[in-house]
């Protein structure tokens, strides 16, 4: 009997032995980790389907993404990713043109978020895990404290030496031309030849409808635009088209 009871209690010891060992900190955060890995997958997954233009006219950035989005457009990888994206317009500019010299060359930058940054202003609501208040963003403009994106200020001026004219086309009301004016030149930019802005007839127009509809009248006036650059697809949908566009990543709202 006690032999008996000695040896149940040894097998019991082991088991309980057994179960503890399988139980330890680093499988549990080897565990955790493969829960972060799936959602950083997910939150990849999802920015990168909005660069392609496969998610369209989203609202707000999903929660379980607001972080990732948030580490992402303040990363060095965003730096870089922009980086890319300027460097292959220099090449297409190297080769692709050849310029008249009778001030029909031309170029459209779109403004924000390829001239200036809205990145502070995202900062203060949650990079774009909230529904954008028009109103909120439209004050923070009035300030004309948005910093210029260092990888196109120097493609900017790049271009303008070139002697091509260049046109900047922004979805931003007309009511904001002072302010956005003051803010363009407080961080650099000069020798634009038109900032085109949305007037009152405009309102009720599709950001891209409205954006082909100013690269159409550029052309009626005779103007070869070689290119855009622009952060949202709406920069680039409809006709008439040009001859190359850029985009420049941009996962915390989507303009259509």
């Amino acid at each position: 009997m006690g032999r008996n009871l000695a040896l149940t209690l040894a097998l019991t010891s082991l088991c309980i032995g057994l179960v503890a060992a399988d139980w330890n900190i680093l499988k549990q955060k080897r565990k955790h980790y493969g829960l972060k890995s799936s959602l950083k997958n997910y939150c990849e997954s999802w920015r990168i389907n909005v660069e392609l233009n496969n998610i369209r006219e989203f609202e707000v950035v999903p929660q379980e993404c607001v972080a990732y989005i948030k580490h992402y457009m303040t990363s060095s990888q965003y730096e870089a990713d922009s980086e890319r994206a300027i460097e292959e317009v220099r090449l297409y500019l190297s080769s692709c043109c050849t310029l008249e010299g009778d001030g029909k060359d031309a170029w459209i930058f779109d403004v924000d978020d390829t001239l200036l940054s809205t990145i502070p202003f995202y900062k203060k609501h949650n990079f774009g895990g909230e529904k954008l208040n028009t109103t909120l963003l439209e004050e923070w403009m009035k300030e004309s404290k948005a910093p210029a994106l260092d990888h196109t200020f120097n493609l900017f001026h790049e271009i303008k030496n070139k002697g091509v004219k260049i046109f900047l086309i922004s979805s931003r009301s007309e009511t904001l031309r002072s302010a956005t004016v003051d803010n363009l030149i407080n961080v650099g930019y000069h020798g634009w030849s038109s900032l085109i802005l949305r007037g009152l007839e405009d309102e009720l127009t599709r950001v891209q409808e409205y954006k082909a509809s100013a690269r159409k009248r550029l052309m009626d006036e005779g103007y070869r635009i070689w290119g855009i650059i622009g952060d949202q697809w709406s920069s680039f949908a409809g006709l008439p088209t040009t001859k190359r566009t850029f985009k420049l990543p941009n996962s915390m709202y989507y303009l259509s």
